[in-house]
């Protein structure tokens, strides 16, 4: 569970345990906003509802916003939150992926499990077919594992990457989701409205 085990305010147990608590808030706030329906999420690529882009647009700012400021107030030390690895060629690949799938089966793995915990047979469907990949990429792995660790970068943040400090990105981030907030504004006001 991140820092909180790291700095021995949580045992393991306790971070499995947090974990699940937080996955059950996530996903009850998920389906609260209406993310267990597939015209919501698929509104993103007819562009008739943006409330996907404006949820996490707003989630990111707010944790990036929180953790430069608990940084600032020394509450937490950036130092200890994992970055994954960066492998460029698998990553593109992996994101085209998880888009197709996502315009494809009108889900993301979040929002299927969100939709399927409330019954919905398609996002079981959905799960179904997230497992049956999982598999296949499991069994599969030696033959691309070449591929998949390409062009290591190392544990890189966008920051050291564009050479500026932390809370001037968080800026920059900030103005950038505003423009994104009136672009999508714009463009619902000129779409077709869908009943849901």
């Amino acid at each position: 569970m991140g820092p909180l085990t790291e700095l021995g305010i949580l045992n393991h147990e306790g971070g499995i345990l947090m974990a699940f608590i937080i996955g059950i808030a996530f996903g009850f706030i998920l389906e609260q906003a209406g993310f267990s329906s597939t015209r919501k999420l698929a509104g993103v690529f007819y562009g008739y509802d943006f409330v996907v882009i404006k949820v996490f647009f707003t989630a990111a700012i707010t944790g990036a916003t929180g953790l430069i400021l608990m940084n600032y107030f020394e509450l937490i030390d950036l130092n200890l939150i994992y970055v994954n690895k960066f492998f460029p060629p698998s990553a593109f690949v992996g994101a085209a992926i998880m888009g197709a799938g996502f315009i494809i089966g009108g889900f993301c793995p979040g929002t299927s499990v969100c939709a399927a915990a409330i019954g919905k047979i398609d996002a079981m469907a959905f799960i179904g077919g997230i497992l049956l990949g999982v598999i296949i990429f499991a069994e599969t792995f030696p033959l691309f594992q070449d591929f998949f660790v390409a062009s290591p970068k190392g544990n890189l943040k966008i920051t050291e990457v564009l050479g500026i400090k932390d809370g001037l990105f968080v800026l920059f981030f900030i103005l950038i989701a505003l423009g994104a907030f009136a672009l999508v504004n714009f463009i619902q006001k000129k779409a077709k409205k869908v009943e849901y």
